[in-house]
């Protein structure tokens, strides 16, 4: 009698999850690469958060984001190939529909905290969809008076469009992220969309707090890349944050039905080498390369995850917005063409996604690949790659591949050729 009360309530609990619209959290890191967690295999920093969050969840080995900032977010958050929308470095156009548009039309509350860059105008967060925003440069740009740079300690944030300088030790990421928790804890009893663009860990690299060099009353770094030797300490400063958000929706009883995803826009810069399984792996920000493109993806959704899995199919930053629609219970834009695939037949345990190879467009240059392949084109040379796994690519004599290696590259070159169609005649082709 009692086990089968215990299965009944499993059972209405399942369909109270299924019925409520997840909360829907995505927090990405800036300049941080496949390489530098720990879960993946990294031995240089300690990331022990977002270890326990892939212990018990979904882990990706073969998550691609474009090789710089901008690129990587117009992606993420319209589910476009920057081929059909990219214009230029540090703008969005008004004439883009967001996920935060789509998931604000479906009833969320939506939130967008950390790093803009996607154009100077007031008001431009809430154009694109978000209720509130805590933002650094969104209206000013990166240094202050005296080329200090501002996103760090004692920062310049621009906080639901209003510019607000802090200056009593304030470190940038932890006003970002404590706005964060309190839009949680304000709309805990409804759907809410969380879009977390982080600060860290882009350079110049600093001292976070907690490191004995810290400085609270640092009016900032004066040189653009600070020093690398700090890169470890930004790394756990990011995981420790990222710790603060799985806390907060535990302590509020939120986290079964919090979808709570993470990433990095891009890979680590160039400055920085790091320890990946016994190999040294350098930074590779900026490049068509696996150093430039291969980024960590973690999620964790505990209704539906039960158990930590390892995945080795392929995901690229068009995939989040189909996936959020679907979730949400809306349909994309129908008058232009989103290029993701759904990721909810993976989370949800409940089939298995077709994504053949992903595609990036980048500066005018292209890459398409599968988990095994790449093929590349840049300043008009055309190189083709293997790959034995993460950052193990051996470039291939495209006059004597095998039988396989024929067929991959035929199927990647057509690729790049039908995408290139797509570009409108009427956008530049930035150099970034």
């Amino acid at each position: 009698m009692f086990r089968a009360f215990i299965f009944i309530f499993s059972l209405l609990c399942f369909s109270i999850y299924a019925a409520k619209k997840p909360n829907i959290i995505m927090i990405m890191a800036d300049d941080l690469g496949y390489e530098v967690i720990g879960a993946n295999g990294c031995t240089s920093y300690k990331t022990p958060e977002l270890d326990a969050i892939a212990s018990n969840g979904l882990r990706f080995t073969n998550c691609f984001s474009n090789p710089i900032c901008t690129p990587s977010r117009v992606k993420l958050m319209t589910g476009m190939s920057n081929v059909r929308n990219y214009v230029k470095f540090g703008l969005l156009p008004t004439n883009q529909i967001t996920f935060g548009n789509l998931l604000k039309k479906a009833g969320y509350k939506t939130c967008i905290a950390g790093k803009w860059q996607l154009g100077k105008d007031k008001g431009l967060p809430q154009k694109f969809g978000f209720d509130e925003s805590c933002l650094w440069q969104q209206t000013r740009g990166r240094t202050r008076e005296g080329g200090f740079d501002t996103r760090f300690t004692n920062p310049r944030l621009e906080i639901n469009n209003e510019e607000k300088d802090f200056s009593n030790g304030e470190f940038g990421p932890d006003v970002v992220n404590n706005f964060v928790l309190n839009f949680i804890e304000k709309n805990k009893e409804e759907p809410f969309f969380v879009y977390y663009p982080m600060i860290l860990t882009h350079c110049p690299f600093i001292p976070a707090p907690g490191h004995p060099d810290y400085n609270a009353k640092d009016p900032g770094s004066k040189t653009y890349k600070g020093d690398a030797k700090y890169f470890g300490s930004m790394d756990s400063h990011c995981d420790k944050l990222v710790g603060r958000v799985k806390k907060k929706l535990e302590d509020l009883g939120i986290a079964d039905n919090t979808l709570l995803i993470f990433t990095g826009d891009n890979g680590t810069d160039k400055p920085v080498v790091s320890m990946l399984n016994g190999k040294e792996i350098p930074g590779g920000k900026g490049s068509m390369t696996d150093n430039g493109t291969r980024v960590p993806l973690i999620i964790s959704w505990p209704a539906y995850i039960k158990e930590a899995k390892v995945l080795n199919e392929l995901v690229d930053f068009s995939d989040f917005l189909p996936t959020f629609c679907e979730l949400a219970g809306v349909e994309p834009p129908s008058d232009r063409t989103i290029d993701g695939i759904s990721l909810v037949p993976t989370l949800k345990g409940t089939g298995t996604r077709n994504k053949p190879h992903v595609y990036i467009w980048y500066a005018g240059k292209t890459l398409a690949r599968t988990e095994k392949h790449m093929y590349r084109v840049q300043n008009g040379k055309v190189d083709f790659f293997s790959f034995s796994g993460p950052y193990e690519p051996t470039k291939l004599n495209i006059a004597n591949l095998s039988t396989d290696g024929k067929k991959a590259y035929d199927e990647l070159k057509q690729v790049t050729v039908d995408m290139a169609k797509t570009r409108p005649s009427n956008l530049p082709n930035p150099k970034k």
